[in-house]
């Protein structure tokens, strides 16, 4: 590794050479300014950030001495409450306040949608969620499951497509309805004084709400589409009478595309494996291209070699005859990574490695500057913010650490106060219990609040490891927490002001196959409130923004914020303990089989592989949506019944052994994957052991330091 002095700092040549040749040009600062501000920062800031850490020990420490010294005790759940808050991991609440964010795009303020999370280290998954803002609803529904059975064999299923056809028809009824008639009836569109007509046999009829026409455009056949809006999303009526499905439709009605991911999440943290200067380099250059307009990427479809690069946006002709502009991609918000790990790419002035946080704080930062700087072209924020995410914080004093750190990097890249806007993951207990005083800490750029079941369920095993064997992971979404969680999540962040100025989500479907499952479940987010909530492809994207059709989430949320508290405090602490002792063997077998699967089936592509996130195969051949998040409920889940003797290791180095050979089945099709068995020495195998039988004593229960020094070892092997 060759390494360069940059004001004090030791840098990786690979990362210097990243920012001095292609970050920093085009923006106007100066190289020796840029890294002596960033010096600074990493100098003043490296040490509070460790000291952060240490409070999560001592807390942590405390926590786990309660629960041991009452062992065998009647639970008291007011003693309980009481500790936390003399120890200080509950926290007072402040008086009421409103956030103070502005400068917020509608994307994220005004419009309900769904949102994607990609990995930003792979160039072509994060051009289609870029490019998922538009999506093809005949499309989602022919290939996938959604209309309840998938296509078969080859060629146009003439037959399929109809019931695709019928399904559009119906919902334009539902979310678009027509006085006195059908979308079924449908013949033609035409426009007569800027008011949408629909031809039918019996005449012509008008939509019911008429403000729901938003125009119309010229296509590539000369012909028209017609443009509706619903709750604030554009749904496009293609006409192309020369396609198979427009030749056969009276109206010539080709396709239904609908405004999609409205947003997406370019992940540096849980879905990449980023362990060194060349991996972070490799997300860095992939966000800094989609922040100029400028990041292709060549791929092989049907035998041809394509260029996939950004959608432009469109102009239609608006009912009043003006000109409007829609958007052609999603607003791409970056995910940083937590306060816990560092990188080797750089090392500070006593040859530490820096915090990974601080270091990708300023480097996203300032090749999110590029979209600020730019004069041609569609910018991602037209109101002139940067969006980073954040996770893995645990309570308010980590949230003003995170902003504080913006702060210094607004100032050393020259931006305006508070132009960084925030989002506050909330997965970790600390930050749930003190999720009010979380959003104050950040009221000035706060842009985003959400839940997310499985890093939080992760770390309520680990908080409360030592107060007894919790239930079993498929249990877990039935406790008394869980619905507390997601109750005040949503309740807090309205009663903090979020209704119009920032997104309230919530978390990941994680089975891309089940779209079936997700159309029918799904729909539960928007009605609880929420004006995102995550999926796991574009086609999952255009599926669930039928969802933000049915429902109007700002009336959803009116009518909630009159409604009052739905859950407590005193809910959210219910520990998720299993009651009675008899145990079925059974299924306590199958809970450890299934999670040594779950476990292998992604740490050996993680490890092995360096692939962050991916569809792995569960233990019944469903592919889920796997990363670090799920993986460090299973590792947490086997420590916890471990630690309390429900099983014993022999059982369950037996269950990762046997498990080790089907998830080695399960992957014979990959010529770049190593087999785990006979021969359980392996490195991966090796991650997935450290993960189960040390993950009591993983900070957090995170399971970044196995995967990070594993993968580390693979890189230094090859």
């Amino acid at each position: 590794m060759q390494r360069i002095r940059k004001a004090g700092l030791s840098v990786d040549a690979a990362l210097a050479d990243f920012i001095e040749q292609r970050a920093l040009p085009g923006t106007g600062l100066n190289p020796d300014t840029f890294w002596q501000g960033f010096a600074d920062l990493i100098h003043e800031f490296g040490p509070r950030n460790r000291s952060l850490l240490v409070e999560r020990e001592r807390l942590q420490d405390q926590i786990d001495t309660f629960h041991i010294e009452r062992r065998g005790q009647p639970w008291d759940a007011a003693a309980y409450r009481a500790f936390l808050q003399s120890i200080g991991y509950l926290l007072p609440e402040g008086p009421d306040f409103t956030i103070e964010t502005s400068g917020v795009d509608d994307e994220v303020a005004r419009i309900a949608g769904p949102q994607l999370v990609v990995p930003v280290m792979n160039a072509r998954y994060a051009l289609n969620a870029a490019n998922a803002r538009w999506g093809s609803l005949y499309d989602a529904l022919y290939g996938s499951d959604a209309l309840g059975d998938l296509p078969q064999g080859a060629g146009f299923d003439a037959e399929r497509g109809l019931r695709v056809v019928a399904w559009g028809r119906a919902h334009l009824d539902k979310v678009a309805p027509l006085r006195g008639t059908s979308w079924r009836d449908m013949q033609g569109l035409k426009v007569e004084d800027g008011a949408l007509q629909v031809v039918t046999a019996g005449g012509t009829a008008a939509l019911v709400h008429s403000l729901q026409f938003a125009g119309s455009r010229a296509n590539s056949t000369g012909q028209r589409n017609y443009l509706l809006c619903v709750n604030g999303l554009l749904i496009e009526l293609v006409m192309d009478p020369s396609t198979p499905v427009g030749k056969s439709d009276p109206a010539g009605l080709s396709d239904i595309r609908l405004e999609a991911a409205l947003t997406a999440i370019m992940d540096c943290e849980d879905s990449v494996a980023a362990v060194d200067a060349a991996d972070k380099v490799l997300g860095y250059g992939n966000w800094l291209g989609l922040m100029q307009g400028s990041l292709t990427e060549a791929v092989e479809k049907n035998g041809k070699s394509l260029e996939r690069r950004l959608q432009q946006d469109f102009a239609y002709i608006a009912p009043d005859g003006g000109t409007r502009m829609a958007r052609g991609r999603a607003l791409m918000l970056v995910r940083n990574v937590g306060h816990l790990m560092t990188n080797s790419a750089i090392l500070d002035q006593d040859g530490a490695e820096v915090g990974e946080g601080v270091m990708d704080a300023m480097v996203t930062t300032l090749c999110a500057l590029h979209d600020l700087c730019r004069t041609e072209g569609p910018r991602n924020s037209p109101a002139g913010s940067i969006y980073m995410v954040k996770p893995k914080m645990h309570g308010p004093d980590e949230v003003a650490f995170a902003c504080e750190v913006f702060d210094r990097v607004e100032r050393v890249l020259g931006l305006p106060p508070n132009t960084v806007k925030l989002g506050i993951m909330d997965e970790e207990r600390r930050t749930s219990a003190n999720l009010k005083e979380c959003i104050r800490a950040a009221r000035h750029r706060l842009a985003f609040i959400n839940t997310g079941f499985l890093d939080r369920t992760g770390d309520e095993i680990h908080t409360s490891m030592e107060a007894g064997p919790m239930v079993a992971k498929g249990e877990m979404k039935s406790a008394t927490w869980i619905k507390a969680y997601e109750n005040r999540n949503v309740d807090i962040g309205l009663a903090c002001g979020l209704q119009g100025k920032a997104q309230i989500g919530k978390g990941m479907w994680a089975a891309p196959d089940l779209m079936a499952a997700m159309l029918a479940q799904k729909g539960g987010h928007p009605e609880a409130g929420a004006n995102c909530a995550w999926v796991p492809s574009p086609t999952a994207a255009v599926l669930h923004a039928t969802h933000y059709h049915a429902t109007d989430v700002s009336a959803r949320q009116t009518a909630l914020k009159s409604g009052g508290a739905r859950s407590t405090l005193d809910e959210l602490l219910v520990l998720p303990l299993a009651t009675g002792t008899n145990w079925d063997s059974a299924m306590v077998q199958a809970e450890v089989d299934n999670n040594a699967q779950g476990i292998l089936g992604y740490v050996v592509r993680w490890v092995d592989q360096g692939i962050g996130c991916s569809k792995v195969p569960d233990i019944h051949n469903v592919a889920l949506m796997e990363d670090r998040a799920t993986c460090r409920i299973s590792s947490q889940a086997l420590a916890n019944w471990l630690q309390h003797g429900v099983i014993s290791e022999a059982q369950v180095m037996t269950a990762l052994q046997q498990m080790a050979a089907v998830v080695d089945a399960q992957n014979a099709g990959d010529p770049a994957y190593h087999p785990m068995a006979p021969g359980f020495d392996g490195l991966a195998f090796q991650a997935a052991c450290d993960l189960v039988f040390l993950g009591r004593m993983q900070p957090s229960g995170y399971t970044e330091p196995v995967l990070h020094g594993r993968r580390l070892q693979v890189k230094q092997r090859t």
